[in-house]
């Protein structure tokens, strides 16, 4: 809308329930149409965090999603590495205590592990 004031990433994704360390301290700019509930992030360079569990994320420029409660679905643009390879996420759910990735695969990690917010470390490739 025009004329409002876009509150910051942390403040959106804490209304939702979602752990505001979930993308890079680097995500400052974003799109958000709250009739279709679609969020859109963009980062200044592709980019991986490793959290507090040491699991691996990777975002590209562009990271969209359908948000709501506790969840990020139809995600585009973020990778997880599971053993060797990089798979795309498509669905993150978010519990008291945990997050659980679907990539191809389902993933669970400690919840604490996404809270803090972390600079994001650029990289060649996504």
């Amino acid at each position: 809308m025009k004329g409002k004031t876009q509150r910051p990433l942390p403040e959106l994704l804490k209304e939702y329930e979602i752990p505001a360390g979930i993308f890079p301290r680097e995500a400052t700019n974003y799109e958000f149409n709250e009739e279709t509930k679609k969020l859109t992030v963009h980062l200044p360079e592709i980019c991986e965090i490793t959290y507090r569990d040491a699991s691996i994320v990777r975002f590209n420029n562009t990271v969209s999603a359908h948000i709501e409660k506790g969840k990020l679905d139809e995600i585009e643009g973020m990778k997880t590495k599971v053993m060797f390879l990089f798979i795309t996420v498509s669905v993150i759910l978010f519990e008291q205590t945990e997050i659980h990735f679907t990539a191809g695969l389902r993933r669970t990690r400690p919840r604490n592990a996404y809270e803090a917010i972390r600079d994001g470390i650029g990289i060649d490739k996504f």
